[in-house]
C-alpha cells in the first residue's frame, strides 16, 4: 500500500492506495482541485467543510446527468459469458 499527498485548494490531504495507481490517483486529485477552485471563483471564499459539501454535491450531480454509453458487442458478449459461467456454477 503507497500513500500520496494530494493537493486540493493549498491543503495536502495524505490518500493510501494500492500499489501502482499512485499516478491515477494524483490524476484524480487534480481533477478535484480545478473544481474546488472553480467552485471558489464562482461563489467566493468557503470554510473547508462548506466546500467539501459543495465539492460533493457537484461532483454527483456531474456523476449523475452524464450520459450513459450504450453497451458495445464486447459488453454483451462479456455478459453472456457470465451468464453461462454462472449458470453452468448452479447446475453442477
Amino acid at each position: 500500500m503507497s500513500v500520496v499527498s494530494i493537493p486540493i485548494v493549498n491543503k495536502n490531504y495524505p490518500m493510501g492506495c494500492e500499489d501502482g495507481q499512485e499516478m491515477r490517483l494524483i490524476e484524480l486529485g487534480k481533477m478535484v482541485d480545478a473544481r474546488a477552485r472553480e467552485i471558489l471563483d464562482k461563489i467566493g471564499p468557503l470554510p473547508e467543510s462548506a466546500l467539501l459539501a459543495t465539492l460533493c454535491i457537484v461532483l454527483a450531480d456531474e456523476v449523475r446527468n452524464r450520459p450513459v454509453a450504450p453497451a458495445t458487442e464486447a459488453d454483451l458478449k462479456e455478459i453472456l459469458a457470465r451468464i453461462r459461467e454462472i449458470k453452468h456454477k448452479i447446475s453442477q
